[in-house]
């Protein structure tokens, strides 16, 4: 079993302190019980790069530094067929802990029903996603985080900060499951409140900027939902509302520096950390199963200042004082 393996290395790496205390003079490492951790994104970006560096900040303050645990980084760059090949490898190389970034890292090691435990960062919607069942109590040998985006606080940022808009677009990829659900959510506040809305799905990223110039003829607003694959071609999105002078509202902290105007949004390195301490509680004995999933809120506005001059938006002096303000990323 995975844990008895675990145990016998952690009880290994406690004999290898106490021979090296003898030893200092010599040379090498011993590399054989080595807790090896391996940690998958779909594509690089800013936020899912913060994720990741916050999941092995926390491994390393917390003592599982680079002499206890060997971290195995792979991204598919955003090649779901490079996804399952990573994921079969981390299986085939037997690492003890998957740590996965957003959605459909998630769902494909976890598809691969292998002993691994499976720790997820920033997965929106767990349960419908398929990656566990319960919340509470985690099955499929996977927990983490999910950062469940605040749709109806994000619209209610744009009434605040943008008044007056009646009609949104969104602009998505029907393929991320993350995606899909809180587009849905966003529909559903929509039609709540009795605003308009035009869509536009994009099957890839040389599609995103066509779309964006279709959706800036026709909305007040674009809202794009937590998405790799507009994330990262935000800048493109960016440049297209700032010359038809509509504001993008994101979903993410990474999207804002990367030219979008505002969010509501979670920390990024900070989730890493908290699904780092989940797989820290299963190092030192813990079932998965007794691991809760959790729900990390977005509490921090973050604006940025140089579309706030291109679009020419006056702010409030509440929102100067309390939003964090950023610049587009270089």
């Amino acid at each position: 079993m995975k844990m008895k393996s675990l145990m016998k290395k952690a009880a290994a790496l406690g004999m290898a302190v106490v021979m090296m205390t003898g030893f200092t003079g010599c040379g090498g490492e011993q590399k054989d019980d080595v807790i090896k951790i391996g940690v998958i994104q779909m594509i690089e970006n800013g936020a899912f790069n913060d994720m990741r560096q916050g999941f092995i900040d926390e491994l390393e303050a917390k003592g599982y530094g680079e002499e206890k645990v060997e971290i195995i980084y792979k991204s598919a760059q955003g090649d779901a067929t490079n996804l399952n090949t990573i994921c079969q490898e981390m299986v085939r190389n037997e690492v003890d802990v998957v740590a996965t970034i957003a959605t459909p890292a998630t769902q494909a090691m976890v598809n691969m029903e292998s002993d691994i435990p499976v720790f997820y960062v920033a997965v929106s919607a767990p349960v419908q996603a398929g990656v566990i069942s319960d919340m509470e109590k985690p099955d499929k040998n996977a927990t983490g985080t999910s950062n469940a985006i605040p749709v109806s606080e994000i619209f209610a940022l744009s009434d605040q900060l943008t008044p007056g808009c009646k009609t949104y677009g969104f602009l998505y990829n029907t393929g991320e499951v993350n995606a899909v659900n809180t587009i849905n959510d966003a529909k559903a506040y929509c039609d709540e409140k009795g605003l308009a809305y035009v869509e536009a799905v994009v099957t890839n990223s040389s599609e995103v900027q066509q779309a964006a110039q279709t959706l800036a003829e026709q909305v007040d607003a674009i809202f794009v939902p937590n998405d790799s694959m507009i994330q990262s071609a935000m800048p493109n999105v960016a440049e297209v509302a700032r010359d038809a002078k509509i504001p993008v509202y994101g979903s993410s902290a990474v999207m804002v520096t990367s030219g979008a105007f505002a969010t509501i949004a979670v920390d990024d390195k900070e989730i890493g950390a908290m699904s780092a301490d989940m797989a820290i509680e299963y190092l030192e004995g813990k079932a998965v199963e007794e691991i809760p999933s959790v729900v990390v809120p977005a509490t921090s506005t973050v604006i940025n200042q140089q579309t706030v001059d291109a679009l020419g938006i006056t702010l409030s002096d509440d929102v100067k004082s309390s939003a964090t303000f950023v610049e587009d990323a270089e």
